[in-house]
């Protein structure tokens, strides 16, 4: 089944900051309607939590994977707790 929420946080590695990745996501969680957010890490990763149907968030990751002058070398993901309170996806700084 496919219509369950579900929260996630992934980490992702490669070419993933300076390059508009917390940006690309943002659209692409906009446009997938999940919530969550997106921020840059200190090691050079990039860390989001996201939170939608299981598809929803496939969405999100292929469009990252997509997009122009980003390069994923890895992604580390596990599931968390929802948060039945949030309202949309922002980038953290």
């Amino acid at each position: 089944m496919d219509n369950y929420t579900e929260r996630r946080r992934i980490s992702f590695s490669g070419r993933v900051q300076g390059v508009g990745f917390r940006y690309h996501a943002q659209y692409a969680a906009d446009n997938a309607g999940v919530t969550g957010w997106v921020r840059n890490e200190y090691d050079g990763t990039v860390t989001m939590e996201i939170q939608g149907t299981p598809r929803q968030i496939d969405e999100v990751i292929l469009a990252l994977r997509r997009a122009r002058y980003i390069c994923i070398d890895n992604i580390t993901s596990r599931v968390i707790a929802a948060d039945p309170n949030e309202k949309r996806f922002r980038v953290r700084y």
